[in-house]
């Protein structure tokens, strides 16, 4: 009985931890998994470096960005760098 109480502060301490730390993590990255494969051709979007723009084409590695500006260059990016898609 002594050692459960012993170690009964470090078990409420990582259920603490899990639920305040690593499932708000979790829900997050599937969230951002979901918005991934969600892509579509044509969505506009924003990359973490902060480029807006819209979705030419994608694959499974990258997606190719037309941007907004005169010349309406189409930019690499790897998937990953996905932001948001914006509405």
């Amino acid at each position: 009985m002594e050692f459960f109480m012993a170690i009964l502060p470090f078990l409420v301490l990582i259920l603490v931890m899990y639920f305040l730390m690593i499932r708000p993590a979790q829900k997050k990255q599937k969230e951002v998994k979901n918005m991934q494969d969600n892509l579509q051709k044509g969505n506009q979007i924003i990359t973490i470096g902060g480029m807006h723009g819209v979705v030419e084409s994608f694959d499974q590695n990258y997606m190719y960005v037309r941007t907004e500006d005169e010349d309406g260059m189409v930019l690499k990016f790897d998937r990953v760098a996905l932001k948001q898609i914006v509405e």
